[in-house]
């Protein structure tokens, strides 16, 4: 491993296990990021802001639309479906860019971390990720989370509620160069991601609070999402 990937590990390691909030450890990464590798926080300003432009997410459900259902299997292999999971109370369905997204894995930890919150406030959650079975699990194994990581297999459902992009040259060039593969981690050489997104949804299926940003240094913090399962 190089000393460059070296140094990003130490700083995801630091940043996912320090005591702060979601939001501070997204930060601490993002800046951390920008110390050790200039050029590729540059390439992500640039993405960003190619996305921000073209409205990427813009037509993603919003709150009070209906969520679409989805019929996914998880890390198991067994089938999880939408109605389901609402029926036994409000659910927040987080949609990631994949196990390798170290963005993803600090959010998946900290939810991990706030399930006695969550199941306190009533709520349950769900994380969506466009990667293999084994893939899938080892982000659940990772984060030490008990629910579901579900796999969306060509980005199929991630499609449906329009938050998938293609990730352009320049970006592929600085994953594949990081060792991100993304034709074996997805099994297509499709090089599409979705923008990350988290809905909580009632049990009537409606969807009562939303995050969807370009921006994928950014999530849903952890307090809105138990006030909204709260409200």
């Amino acid at each position: 491993m190089s000393s460059l990937a070296n140094a990003v590990r130490d700083a995801f390691l630091e940043c996912r296990e320090m005591d702060a909030s979601l939001g501070g450890r997204l930060g601490a990464f993002a800046d951390s990021l920008r110390r050790i590798d200039p050029a590729f926080a540059g390439a992500v300003d640039r993405l960003v802001e190619r996305l921000q432009r073209a409205e990427v997410g813009a037509g993603a459900p919003k709150v009070g639309d209906l969520l679409p259902p989805f019929y996914l299997p998880n890390e198991r292999g067994r089938v999880v479906a939408l109605p389901e999971m609402i029926a036994k109370g409000p659910l927040a369905v987080v949609v990631h860019r994949g196990h390798w997204c170290p963005y993803c894995r600090i959010n998946t930890r900290s939810l991990a971390e706030a399930q006695p919150e969550i199941k306190r406030a009533g709520g349950q959650v769900a994380a969506i990720v466009p990667d293999r079975r084994r893939y899938a699990d080892q982000l659940r194994e990772e984060a030490e989370g008990h629910f579901p990581i579900l796999i969306d297999m060509d980005n199929g459902y991630a499609m449906s509620l329009n938050l998938v992009f293609w990730v352009g040259d320049e970006m592929r060039r600085f994953m594949s160069e990081a060792g991100v593969n993304l034709a074996e981690y997805q099994g297509n050489e499709s090089w599409m991601v979705p923008i990350p997104a988290t809905f909580v949804v009632g049990g009537d299926g409606v969807i009562k609070e939303r995050f969807v940003d370009p921006d994928y240094r950014k999530r849903m913090t952890v307090e809105t999402m138990l006030a909204a399962f709260r409200a």
